[in-house]
């Protein structure tokens, strides 16, 4: 079929921005309410239209063709520009209130933006902001004190209806100028009681041979950074705050899970408001951009031994 007399359905595009959403067809067809066929149809209709596969299927190769990751940027406009018609023509503008929950990092990662955004686009609808932890956050979404939240997971504790915005590495990372020994505990640098990372690392993870010694607690990235830039210690970090100059430790560390960054609504807050929000979060581009830095670093007993590229 010609290019010039091809169109492209509506339907079809949101089931393949929900695929990259979600992490898969399963969880896609879940958020759509849709079964798994139907989803996997409407992308097939789509790459007999096009001419070209959409989808790589084959086991261990990434999600997305060259070809499904070029439509991906040009479906997410096409179904923005769909929304703003929708609230333009609209007869009865959107309104209310949301209790949105968002981490430190997120703050500084391009929510301000997709929130200002979100504003333009319905000035009716008032957004309050608390800042927090994830597992905070997560806390408060099921008591029912925030309509939505926009934070961290480990990717396979992700719920059916979480939006996912991107998935991250989860590192060991340390400062070139620190040398550990293996042989005694190693100096961990952790965030607050509240945080998965740490709670997993002390708790749920096993344990080096001389296990940890906590020689710091601090609450905000910018103060665990620069403590991990001056040697005190080790830390975990998200890829996306893994500085040039930190070392990735692998070896004789537990290696850490997939971590994903989420969109998660209250039990009973999935209303015409919540979801225009989560459109608008969703549809911002930046979030998956990969970018995970460091230089590995294989711990050997007594001494480290560099690698020579990033897990």
């Amino acid at each position: 079929m010609s290019l010039t007399m091809t169109k492209l359905e509506i339907g079809a595009l949101q089931a393949l921005c929900a695929i990259q959403d979600q992490g898969g067809v399963s969880r896609a067809a879940a958020a759509l309410a849709l079964s798994q066929s139907a989803v996997s149809h409407k992308i097939k209709r789509l790459e007999d239209v096009l001419g070209c596969a959409l989808l790589d299927r084959r086991t261990g190769r990434p999600r997305f063709t060259q070809e499904g990751e070029k439509l991906l940027g040009y479906a997410r406009r096409i179904l923005a520009l769909q929304d703003e018609a929708l609230h333009a023509l609209s007869t009865e503008p959107l309104s209310g209130r949301i209790r949105l929950g968002v981490t430190e990092d997120m703050t500084s990662s391009g929510v301000s933006r997709v929130l200002g955004r979100f504003t333009r686009l319905y000035p009716a609808i008032s957004v309050q902001i608390s800042v927090a932890q994830s597992r905070v956050i997560a806390d408060r979404l099921d008591r029912g004190e925030l309509d939505a939240g926009v934070f961290q997971v480990f990717a396979d504790e992700r719920r059916p209806d979480d939006v996912t915005l991107f998935e991250d590495s989860l590192n060991w990372v340390k400062s070139p100028e620190l040398a550990l020994d293996m042989d005694r505990p190693i100096p961990l640098l952790a965030f607050d009681d509240d945080c998965f990372y740490r709670d997993w690392a002390l708790h749920r993870a096993p344990q080096p041979g001389a296990g940890f010694r906590l020689v710091m607690e601090c609450a905000s990235i910018a103060g665990m950074t620069s403590a991990i830039r001056a040697g005190l210690g080790v830390s975990l970090l998200n890829g996306r705050h893994v500085e040039p100059g930190f070392d990735v430790l692998t070896g004789h560390v537990p290696p850490p899970p997939n971590l994903a960054c989420i969109v998660r609504t209250g039990p009973k807050a999935r209303n015409a408001t919540i979801m225009a929000l989560i459109r608008i979060v969703a549809d911002e581009p930046g979030w998956h951009a990969d970018k995970s830095l460091g230089k590995a670093v294989d711990l050997v007993k007594g001494r480290n031994r560099r690698g020579t590229a990033a897990p």
